[in-house]
């Protein structure tokens, strides 16, 4: 019962209530308190598998960071609701999610979680991250998903130019693209982007500086060549090792339930419900990325 009334909202995205009020088709009442309980017991049960869990995802050579907010009741504000964050890292190698609750977004929480961790850190624009370009041990890179989403919102105030920068990224994944289909090793990969991504890339910054010199900074094809721009090395380091991907849109893929479960169920009731979420997620998002049966 208990599993299935876990998995019922955490991966099927059926709020409690709900669940509850089919079971009382069935005469079979359950009370919302005595199902709070046993989530909070059930999630004691399981806190040492997520606390093994967590070790594993970092350690690793290659993380990926992103973040989504969460609304949780906060009872020191009575009407109101707290802005918490879930902060998700996964584990490129081993194919592990990890979601950590924090109370805010701010950049002390990735710091602690991170305080031993070294290698590639694939980040994005948020500033929180700002902090690990200068830490020994640590290399951030970007991701191209998101410059690309910046020429894909300009191509409304300048298709042509804004196009002709997009034609050029969608050419960088056409490399990955053929690396995967063909089942190349993280040796081959390397070499075949030396071949194909690093020529690419020079025409693009090429282009990137040519457009910039005839733009407003403040366009939104400005803003995206600046943005671009300013991030350049960080967009390369990806063609250092072939293990390194060229954007972050499977972690943001493994953050997708929780966006649709925030539209269904709308908030936490408070700050231990959302943290038994983030322990419940990490090990949910994990068994969809291995095909494992959640129950």
């Amino acid at each position: 019962m208990l599993s299935h009334l876990m998995v019922s909202k955490y991966i099927d995205h059926l709020p409690i209530y709900r669940k509850l009020q089919m079971f009382t088709r069935q005469k079979i009442i359950i009370e919302d308190n005595t199902v709070n309980n046993w989530f909070k017991q059930g999630s004691n049960l399981i806190e040492p598998l997520f606390e093994a869990h967590e070790r594993q995802v970092l350690q690793t050579k290659y993380l990926t960071v992103d973040e989504t907010p969460i609304k949780v009741l906060d009872k020191t504000k009575k009407g109101t609701t707290h802005q918490g964050y879930y902060w998700v890292y996964y584990n490129t190698m081993s194919r592990q999610v990890l979601f950590k609750y924090q109370t805010g977004g701010v950049a002390e929480w990735p710091k602690e979680t991170l305080k031993n961790y070294q290698g590639y850190l694939q980040i994005d624009r948020y500033a929180a991250y700002n902090q690990f370009d200068n830490v020994e041990g640590i290399i951030p890179l970007n991701s191209w998903a998101h410059a690309r989403r910046k020429f894909i919102d300009a191509q409304s105030f300048d298709n042509a130019k804004a196009t002709e920068v997009l034609t050029q990224i969608q050419l960088l994944y056409a490399v990955e693209k053929h690396c995967v289909e063909n089942n190349y090793t993280q040796d081959e990969i390397k070499i075949y982007r030396q071949y194909h991504s690093v020529p690419l890339l020079a025409t693009l910054h090429k282009i990137l500086q040519i457009q910039l010199l005839n733009n407003l900074p403040k366009s939104p094809l400005g803003i995206a060549l600046q943005y671009t721009l300013s991030r350049w090395d960080k967009l390369k380091v990806y063609l250092r090792d072939g293990n390194l991907r060229i954007d972050k849109n499977l972690i943001e893929n493994s953050i997708g339930p929780v966006a649709i479960g925030r539209k269904n169920y709308l908030f936490a009731g408070n700050h231990e419900a959302a943290q038994r979420s983030a322990m419940l997620y990490s090990l949910f998002a994990t068994c969809k990325l291995h095909n494992v049966n959640p129950v």
